[in-house]
């Protein structure tokens, strides 16, 4: 069983493409291969087949992979609440939550859950894809990493470093980093992959003799920056967004400060009727035919930011001309009357007011929901698949009126009068049936249908066409044990 892992110079160098444009790779060419992440930072997260949850860029790897995501395959996730704060998952669970230097004298035990994962996942794939996080040459982190060169010396795996040149310096990322690394590391870090290249190959040659010359390590390939993919995004909210010519819907989302799984809205970017904005901090609210507010990781500190940013009162504003408002999630929970978290499960303990839209209030309690699902939009026949991910149970009157059927069970709410609708259920807008259900009934009149999963097909088998061409697969290959090729 062989191991090869992608590091990158720095968060977002396109480690997790990397990743993922490998795993198609290899599948195609009949590999039994998974992703893997030791540890991931990110509040966009997918529920496995295990019943687990892990981040959603490894979720996208395992579907470019051809196999179902396993808790294994990311088996540390941190879920900041704060800025010096995380809840703690590990191997899928919820083990706790902890400070920032908690937690660095917990990665030894961290470290155990991440070897029992990858030896877990050897004994089932020929070749793992594992992918570092953030850069290896974080000097402070580096005591007790588990998430770059510590799990790579531990399974003794080469390494392939990526740099992003279209942010300029990828020269002196790629040296900067070796330099810094111990003598075991470097001698591990077999070459380099530079990253969203625009131009002239003819122009980077000389730069790319001078780094094997300088180094003695190889540039393995030179990926061309690869216009308007959209695929999962692992944390970061782009608050520019593709705007559609004349759209008939305009939807407009707060980008919380702890927004969780803002990857709910790529397939709302992509369709061809929906022009959709993220509002940032201090920026004007628009006039908009949909408020959605989406999935948070901590619902009143998120809440209480709501309010100081005049969205409460937009939102009145906006319902009395006969605009609609979605809540997804914490976005639901923020719909009702009161959400009280007694026990400080994700921040201060206390009771705050919602905002009164839903009668409804939500309990924080332990005992995460996780789960995938699927079931029916009431009144209607279109299928709905999601997964829940979320802490609290809402009640009131309000679910008398439920949006959704899941196998008998009702799920959601819309006021009488259908202007507030609100869910647990993430990934709603990630299939055909349901996305087109949904838009009509917050307003798209239209009877276009947006195929979300046909999209990441594409995208992927596109990412993957794109390292076959300009990445010497043959000598990546060749750094795998000869047992596994």
């Amino acid at each position: 069983m062989a191991t090869l892992m992608i590091q990158g110079t720095t968060s977002d160098a396109g480690k997790s493409t990397v990743v993922a444009g490998l795993c198609r790779v290899l599948k195609r060419r009949g590999f039994r291969v998974a992703p893997f992440k030791p540890q991931n930072m990110a509040l966009n997260s997918a529920v496995t087949e295990d019943g687990g949850e892990i981040g959603r860029s490894t979720a996208l790897q395992a579907q470019a992979a051809g196999v179902v995501p396993h808790s294994d395959m990311n088996p540390v996730l941190l879920k900041p609440e704060s800025d010096r704060g995380a809840q703690i998952i590990l191997r899928g669970k919820v083990y706790g939550h902890m400070g920032a230097l908690d937690y660095h004298a917990f990665k030894r035990t961290a470290q155990e859950s991440v070897m029992a994962a990858w030896h877990a996942l050897q004994r089932r794939y020929d070749v793992i894809i594992a992918e570092g996080a953030g850069s290896p040459a974080e000097i402070n982190l580096r005591k007790g990493d588990i998430a770059n060169m510590g799990f790579a010396e531990s399974a003794d795996c080469p390494v392939l470093l990526v740099g992003d040149i279209d942010r300029g310096g990828v020269f002196a990322q790629l040296v900067g980093t070796l330099e810094l690394l111990s003598k075991s590391e470097q001698a591990r870090t077999r070459g380099f992959i530079i990253n969203r290249f625009r131009g002239d190959i003819g122009l980077l040659n000389p730069g790319l003799e001078w780094l094997t010359q300088r180094t003695g390590k190889p540039v393995f390939g030179t990926l061309p920056y690869l216009q308007g993919l959209l695929l999962d995004a692992e944390d970061s909210v782009g608050l520019t967004q593709k705007t559609a010519q004349a759209a008939p819907l305009t939807i407009v989302v707060p980008a919380l400060p702890r927004i969780s799984n803002h990857t709910d809205f790529d397939p709302l970017r992509l369709h061809p009727h929906v022009a959709l904005h993220f509002i940032g901090p201090d920026q004007p609210i628009p006039a908009a035919d949909v408020i959605i507010l989406p999935g948070s990781k901590s619902t009143a500190s998120d809440l209480a930011w709501l309010k100081r940013q005049g969205w409460d009162n937009a939102i009145q504003r906006h319902l009395r001309y006969g605009g609609k408002v979605l809540g997804i999630c914490g976005g639901f929970q923020m719909l009702g009357e009161w959400v009280d978290d007694p026990d400080g499960l994700e921040g201060q303990p206390g009771k705050v007011a919602g905002l009164g839209l839903l009668s409804l209030t939500t309990r924080m309690v332990l005992g995460k929901q996780l789960r995938n699902v699927s079931g029916v939009l009431v009144g209607e026949t279109a299928t709905v698949m999601g997964y829940e991910i979320h802490n609290g149970i809402s009640e009131g009157s309000a679910l008398s009126r439920p949006l959704f059927d899941i196998n008998g069970r009702p799920e959601g709410s819309v006021s009488d009068d259908g202007q507030i609708i609100g869910t647990y259920l993430h990934g709603l807008f990630d299939h055909p049936d349901a996305c087109h259900g949904l838009l009509k009934q917050l307003g798209l009149a239209d009877d276009e249908q947006s195929d979300y999963q046909a999209h990441r097909e594409h995208e992927l088998d596109r990412l993957a066409d794109m390292l076959e061409a300009h990445v010497d697969i043959e000598a990546v290959l060749a750094l795998l044990p000869s047992e596994s090729r």
